[in-house]
């Protein structure tokens, strides 16, 4: 039986990925210290906020040692949502804050001379639509980690994969049907 542990920290979103997850009758439990992640399967870092506030919360809960030995060492699967995704590449330069380093790339923010900044509504990615709200985007230095791909003013990484590693910049948990269909495919 999978076991999926939502982080929850201070500025996360996880009560509605929570929903999503048990919509699609599965079992999960939150994670608020290292200790919650030991019985994982799988595990979801939800975002909504900036990147330095999800780093310094992540510091805070003691955390960011055992999702190492989770994801990196014991390759558990592992989904980051929207800041949950930027913090995964080395640099965001939100509040210019250094992030967990597991994917080469940095985030940047969209240039509000050429689009509405924050970026919010639905975005195509691959042949569905997927519900955005981000400021900054992030661009991966290994081509083949882009996972998926939108546009607002210009393309832009969607989603990332690498190996058990995965990221979307979209809110699966409030994208419908395709979210739904997405969180399900990452849970099986």
């Amino acid at each position: 039986m999978n076991m999926i542990r939502i982080i929850d920290y201070k500025a996360g979103n996880a009560p509605s990925v929570m929903n999503a997850i048990i919509q699609l009758g599965h079992k999960a439990g939150f994670a608020r210290n290292p200790r919650d992640l030991d019985d994982a399967t799988h595990i979801i870092l939800p975002g909504v906020g900036s990147a330095k506030a999800t780093m310094d919360s992540l510091r805070e809960m003691g955390i960011i040692l055992q999702l190492e030995k989770k994801v990196l060492r014991d390759k558990m699967p592992f989904l980051g949502i929207c800041v949950g995704m930027q913090i995964l590449f080395d640099h965001s330069e939100e509040d210019d804050c250094e992030c967990l380093g597991w994917l080469a790339g940095s985030v940047v923010k969209y240039d509000n001379t050429k689009v509405r900044v924050p970026h919010m509504g639905w975005n195509k990615v691959w042949s569905d639509y997927f519900y955005f709200v981000n400021s900054f985007y992030a661009i991966p230095e290994n081509k083949p980690d882009i996972w998926g791909v939108s546009d607002y003013g210009g393309e832009f990484a969607a989603a990332v994969k690498r190996g058990n590693i995965h990221g979307t910049q979209f809110h699966c948990e409030k994208s419908g049907r395709a979210g739904l269909a997405l969180l399900e495919g990452f849970l099986c």
